[in-house]
């Protein structure tokens, strides 16, 4: 028996081809020094940037008013003791001597929502529209 011979075809070796990767860097050198020229025409706008000011020295003065009520009842006006039936009258009176009334109503761990909801009414029905709740417990008359 005679031994045949197998011809296995030579695998062609991979290679890089350099002329089109020449073409393409020229391309974008060429793209990028156009663009680069092109730069010296664009205009600009100026644009006049805002200026710092110093603070003010003088602060305004923070002129709003606490109203805290506790669990027995109690109702504090800025940390004075004061009685359900004054709240009104202190509101009104509040309300005529500042431009810009603001009302915070404030409760401690104990306060009793019931009392709270009429302090918010007397604020509201005095028409002062810048009231907030304090949703987190103080302790009594601070």
């Amino acid at each position: 028996m005679q031994g045949t011979k197998i011809k296995v075809p030579v695998r062609k070796k991979a290679r890089i081809e350099i002329i089109p990767l020449i073409d393409v860097i020229f391309f974008l050198l060429a793209t990028f020094v156009l663009f680069t020229l092109s730069l010296n025409s664009i205009r600009s706008v100026d644009v006049n940037l805002p200026v710092a000011s110093p603070p003010n020295p003088n602060p305004p003065k923070d002129e709003s008013v606490t109203i805290q009520v506790s669990g027995d009842g109690a109702i504090f006006w800025n940390r004075e003791l004061i009685d359900m039936g004054e709240v009104p009258a202190r509101i009104a009176h509040y309300k005529t001597q500042t431009d810009d009334p603001r009302v915070l109503i404030a409760g401690d761990e104990k306060a009793r929502f019931g009392v709270t909801v009429a302090v918010l009414d007397e604020v509201r029905k005095a028409g002062i529209v810048k009231f907030s709740v304090e949703t987190r417990p103080r302790a009594t008359g601070k």
